[in-house]
């Protein structure tokens, strides 16, 4: 959604775009297939409640079905989002394979949503780890923010009509973009591996964004083209407690 500009009314830019073109600047990131060919990693990732691993990819890569050179190609990932920074990808899973080359098993932000695929070790950065997770509720119009499972932050939101549903399943925050020429994207937008599956056609192929509005008096409500709009004020507390990286549960 947002390269470049964010989608009118919703769809994130890189995305986009009816209306003004926006020019954000984006923010530095802080420093289920089948598995024959694949044998346990001696090192297995940790576990931990609340706790997401995502790690920056640092060249282009092919994701595969399963996690050995030879797996079939799921998507080809670029190291930079459509925003021009850094692409996070979450990892879920971590294996070696018979030559002991260790694949980590991703979310691809492709359609449809959901999918899964594994890459190299050595095609991304080091790990962060993050605590945080935003639970959007599309029946209630809610947003939650928690911190070690913890709410830290409510506020009321906007989503997609009902032919530009927003998507519901688990992303990730991947960028955070802000300085828009156009007021009603509000103050600053985050933008995130969801993608509309019924908006595909838009630049980037219409990922979805949090943002502010310059239409305040429409929340909650049904009112984008599936991004989730948030009262300004709402935008910039959310800014300061949520980081790059951070998981994001829409139900």
């Amino acid at each position: 959604m947002l390269a470049g500009a964010v989608a009118a009314g919703g769809v994130a830019a890189g995305v986009a775009t009816t209306g003004p073109t926006a020019a954000p600047r984006g923010s530095a990131l802080p420093s289920a297939p089948r598995s024959a060919l694949a044998i346990p990693d001696p090192r297995p990732l940790a576990r931990e409640p609340h706790l997401t691993r995502w790690a920056p990819l640092r060249r282009a890569v092919t994701a595969r079905a399963d996690p050995a050179p030879a797996g079939a190609s799921v998507a080809r990932l670029s190291p930079r989002t459509p925003e021009g920074t850094p692409h996070p990808l979450a990892v879920i899973g971590r294996r070696a394979d018979a030559a002991g080359r260790i694949w980590l098993r991703v979310r691809l932000p492709v359609l449809p949503n959901g999918t899964t695929g594994w890459v190299p070790r050595r095609a991304v950065g080091a790990y962060e780890l993050v605590r945080h997770r935003l639970v959007v509720d599309l029946r209630r119009l809610r947003a939650t923010l928690l911190s070690r499972g913890r709410p830290v932050f409510r506020a009321v939101i906007g989503s997609g009509q009902q032919r530009w549903p927003t998507p519901r399943g688990e992303f990730l925050v991947r960028n955070r973009l802000e300085r828009y020429r156009s007021a009603r994207y509000g103050p600053l937008a985050f933008g995130t591996s969801a993608r509309s599956a019924t908006l595909t056609d838009w630049p980037a192929g219409g990922f979805v964004g949090i943002h502010g509005t310059d239409r305040p008096e429409l929340l909650p409500g049904r009112v984008s083209h599936g991004c989730i709009r948030m009262r300004n004020a709402d935008i910039l507390r959310l800014a300061r407690l949520m980081p790059v990286g951070t998981p994001v549960t829409i139900r």
